[in-house]
């Protein structure tokens, strides 16, 4: 019998507590399928936490925050995995922007809608 993949998120508070509340949570002794973004989370622990989410095999999907996405730009660029899929979500108070959005801005490409 096939298992199927984890739904991770790093987000806001909000973001993830809402997720959570509806189950995507996932937690062992090693690690967890989220991170909760505060005030006080460095460039480096988003970074780390993206990065380690991508190498899980039990991951399909991450959902990241638009505005947290922004902050690591750079790393999202670079990404060219399928699966993970990332895709980007808006937040409580951070509305979504498809133009900042990269999967949004490939597809325009794609379409013949720009760059």
């Amino acid at each position: 019998m096939e298992v199927g993949k984890l739904v991770a998120i790093i987000g806001d508070e909000d973001t993830v507590t809402g997720f959570l509340l509806a189950g995507v949570g996932h937690r062992t002794a090693k690690d967890t399928n989220f991170l909760i973004v505060k005030q006080d989370t460095t460039l480096q622990q988003i970074e780390d936490a993206f990065h380690a989410l991508t190498l899980r095999d039990d991951i399909g999907i991450i959902l990241i925050n638009q505005h947290v996405a922004n902050n690591i730009r750079h790393v999202l660029k670079d990404y060219n995995q399928t699966i993970p899929t990332v895709l980007e979500i808006p937040s409580k108070e951070h509305p979504y922007d498809p133009e900042q959005d990269y999967i949004m801005q490939r597809v325009n490409m794609f379409l013949g809608g720009g760059a």
